[in-house]
C-alpha cells in the first residue's frame, strides 16, 4: 500500500464526492458532501483531505483544529481532533481508518498537539470497537449525543 492523505482541490474534488460508506453506515457519518460544506464555512478549523492508496481515493478524512469545547463554560479547554471518517464500502477492513487515524494523529503531534479526540455514535452497530481498538479512551462526556472520546499522544501528560 502507498498511502497517503491529500487536501481536496478543484481537480479531485468530484472524487471526494463520489466516496460513500455501506448503506447501513449512513446513519452513523455525515456525507463527504455535507463534511467539505462544513468546512467551507469553518475553513479556520477544518482540515477535510482524501486517503489515498496509490491513485485509488479510498475515504475522506475531516480534522478539527484548535477549537473551543463548548461544554467548557471558562472557554480554556481547545481541542484538535478527528471530525468525519468516511471509508468508501469497498474499502473498508483493508486498514485505512486505522491509517487515517495514525495519519491525523501524525498531524496533530507535528502542530504540538498532545490528545487527539473523535466522537462516535454509541451502540452496536456504531464504530465504538473500532475506536476502543485504537486505544481511545471515553472522557464521560458526550457531544450530539455521542461518546467522546480521547487519544493521549505517547509521551503526554
Amino acid at each position: 500500500m502507498s498511502l497517503r492523505l491529500e487536501p481536496v482541490t478543484a481537480q479531485n474534488l468530484e472524487t471526494a464526492l463520489s466516496i460513500r460508506v455501506r448503506s447501513d453506515q449512513e446513519h452513523l457519518v455525515e456525507s463527504v458532501v455535507k463534511s467539505l460544506a462544513e468546512a467551507y464555512v469553518h475553513g479556520e478549523v477544518a482540515w477535510p483531505r482524501l486517503i489515498m492508496d496509490g491513485d485509488e481515493a479510498v475515504g475522506f478524512l475531516m480534522a478539527f483544529l484548535d477549537i473551543h469545547w463548548d461544554e467548557d463554560p471558562q472557554g480554556t479547554d481547545i481541542r484538535s481532533g478527528l471530525w468525519r471518517l468516511n471509508i468508501a464500502a469497498g474499502a473498508q477492513g483493508r486498514g485505512y481508518g486505522r491509517f487515517a487515524v495514525e495519519a491525523v494523529a501524525d498531524e496533530l503531534r507535528r502542530r504540538g498537539e498532545r490528545r487527539l479526540y473523535v466522537t462516535w455514535h454509541p451502540g452496536p452497530d456504531g464504530p465504538e470497537g473500532f475506536y476502543l481498538g485504537l486505544g481511545f479512551e471515553p472522557t464521560g462526556e458526550t457531544s450530539g449525543g455521542q461518546t467522546v472520546g480521547v487519544l493521549a499522544h505517547k509521551g503526554a501528560g
